[in-house]
């Protein structure tokens, strides 16, 4: 079938046919004159090979195909408005608004620089940073609250649109003076002996390491929680305990306290983050484009 015969024009005749259900009133409304509908339409049928319209009581109605051709056109349509309003903003210079929720250890490491070289090239565009847990990431972005989420990709994204992002290793953080500051690496499970520092109460890491721990027939030694990575940092330096933090995040932190890194052995340890969003459709063109930088960013 040939596509010519599809044109937006001809689409938009179509639907303005079926809900004006009169050529007529159609082509007045379209400014053009009856004739030229009908000959429109008649060629769309010719190349289909079936009936689009009949005539019904209550004036022209679509028939079968002409209901799929319908809401085919309508989304089409659509489709094509959307383009159009969005290479408009292009044309006269990106602007808007986008909300990001970002968790903890994103925000301690690349992303803000990345949304930092994004804002330089697009001034007007405004960027809004909200630091959360995944669950309440992923919450935010199914009730269109934020456009963006940043987080480790072990949440549950079911309906959402997830793209690669970053990655970080998770390391074992202790005092110089701990009893396993000599070591060179370790299991987690050696770390469940010891006091820990708990890092963002809720969230997806503490909800990964009392896993872990559980599927070991342990539970966690817990001493202090607290809601940052310097805060944890902070707490080890004083020699309250251990942290399971990501290396990446923490290392200026730890070389300017004299702390000590120990890479964590697990397979687990090496983390995956994505860049979530809603379904594309669903996206503004500046959230699509702050979505598509970050990825790329990343893979450069």
């Amino acid at each position: 079938m040939p596509l010519r015969h599809f044109d937006p024009v001809t689409l938009r005749l179509f639907v303005a046919v079926c809900e004006e259900r009169n050529i007529a009133r159609a082509a007045a409304r379209e400014a053009l004159v009856a004739s030229a509908v009908s000959k429109r339409i008649a060629a769309v049928e010719r190349a289909v090979g079936a009936p689009l319209l009949v005539r019904g009581r209550r004036g022209i109605e679509p028939t079968a195909a002409g209901e799929t051709l319908l809401r085919q056109a309508r989304e089409l349509l659509g489709s094509l408005e959307r383009l159009q309003s969005e290479l408009s903003a292009f044309a006269s210079g990106v602007q808007g608004s986008v909300r990001v929720a970002a968790s903890v250890s994103a925000l301690a490491e690349q992303l803000p620089d990345d949304i930092a070289r994004f804002a330089a090239r697009y001034p007007a565009v405004r960027v809004a940073i909200d630091e959360r847990v995944s669950s309440e990431i992923v919450r935010a972005l199914r009730e269109g609250s934020v456009d963006l989420g940043v987080l480790w990709d072990v949440g549950d994204l079911v309906g959402l649109q997830a793209r690669p992002y970053r990655s970080d290793h998770l390391c074992v953080v202790v005092h110089p003076g701990h009893a396993l500051a000599k070591r060179r690496r370790l299991r987690f499970e050696e770390t469940l002996a010891h006091d820990a520092v708990g890092v963002a109460p809720g969230g997806m890491m503490e909800t990964m390491l009392r896993r872990q721990a559980a599927l070991l027939g342990r539970t966690l030694a817990t001493r202090l929680q607290v809601s940052s990575l310097d805060a944890s940092c902070r707490i080890v330096a004083a020699g309250l305990g251990l942290a399971i933090l990501p290396r990446e995040a923490i290392a200026p932190l730890a070389g300017a306290t004299g702390l000590v890194m120990l890479p964590l052995a697990d397979a687990w340890a090496e983390r995956r983050f994505v860049v979530a969003t809603r379904p594309e459709a669903l996206l503004s063109a500046t959230a699509r484009l702050l979505a598509e930088d970050l990825v790329r960013a990343a893979a450069a």
